[in-house]
């Protein structure tokens, strides 16, 4: 296994047409987020299925395809990183999480940061002090921030919620869109595992949230408690030593009807949303 046999594989799957497409999904016109970043049109299986051919490849050779300007082969290097850190040993764990932390500049769009930053950052952290998460979130640089945030990810997975919801409330007044989105994923994803977890972080904050993270938070929210979120219109009351809310927020979140989306383009097979990941960071994929 070498970086030159990985990268002729992937120059062997080039499609310019694709690679086009892929340009303009992931914003890489001047002053755009993904600015700069260069494609060859591969889609995400199609690296799936090379990163299972190249899980023997080293580190120096990963740190090789990570130095690439092509977004595959970062990719592909991430797709390697995250197998062999979910296999690895204790030090081989360490090692690929220095490596990452050591790499995180070339980490520079965010399929690569919704792959990498639950596994690489988050489970690594699930038992450790939490500092660098904070030091990442307080960073001016767009994908630390995204790091730190989609990192919360696998605390979440454990039912412990309490760093995502310091970051989301950190992160309040961040301007990026793509924080916003980010945020309200992650909480929505708390209110999936505990829904009065998330009712209280949205009383306390609704009115202060970008509305895009807001929009994300709340999706699988019933309808009338959606528009009432929307449209400020949720009071807390104290009643007694309790909390209640002025509108009703029981219902579970499975009762909201699935929302109309639109569809996505069959020509991006593997590539979702920049809110998720290619495939969910609570699947190998």
């Amino acid at each position: 296994m070498s970086f030159r046999r990985a990268h002729n594989a992937l120059l062997a799957l080039a499609n310019p047409r694709k690679a086009a497409l892929l340009q303009r999904f992931f914003k890489t016109g001047k002053g755009e987020y993904g600015e700069g970043d260069r494609f060859l049109g591969i889609m995400v299986p199609a690296v799936r299925r090379l990163g299972r051919d190249f899980q023997q490849l080293s580190l120096p050779d990963i740190e090789r395809l990570l130095a690439s300007s092509f977004n595959e082969e970062r990719l592909l290097a991430v797709v390697i990183l995250v197998e062999r850190y979910r296999r690895g040993a204790l030090d081989e764990r360490t090692a690929i999480h220095r490596c990452y932390l050591r790499n995180r500049d070339r980490i520079n769009n965010w399929n690569l940061v919704d792959l990498s930053a639950p596994t690489l950052v988050g489970s690594h952290l699930l038992r450790k002090p939490k500092a660098l998460l904070y030091r990442l979130a307080a960073s001016k640089r767009l994908w630390d921030r995204r790091i730190a945030v989609l990192a919360t990810f696998a605390f979440i997975r454990e039912n412990d919620f309490g760093d995502a919801l310091a970051l989301a409330r950190r992160l309040l007044a961040d301007k990026h869109d793509l924080m916003h989105k980010a945020c309200g994923w992650m909480l929505r994803e708390i209110g999936k595992r505990d829904r009065a977890v998330l009712d209280r972080f949205l009383v306390r904050h609704h009115r202060s949230m970008p509305r895009t993270m807001l929009r994300y938070a709340i999706e699988r929210l019933p309808a009338s408690q959606r528009k009432a979120y929307l449209q400020s219109r949720v009071y807390p009351l104290s009643l007694g030593s309790e909390r209640r809310f002025l509108i009703g927020l029981s219902e579970p979140m499975t009762a909201a009807k699935p929302r109309a989306t639109r569809r996505s383009d069959p020509r991006l097979s593997g590539y979702g949303r920049p809110h998720s990941p290619l495939a969910s960071p609570t699947s190998p994929g």
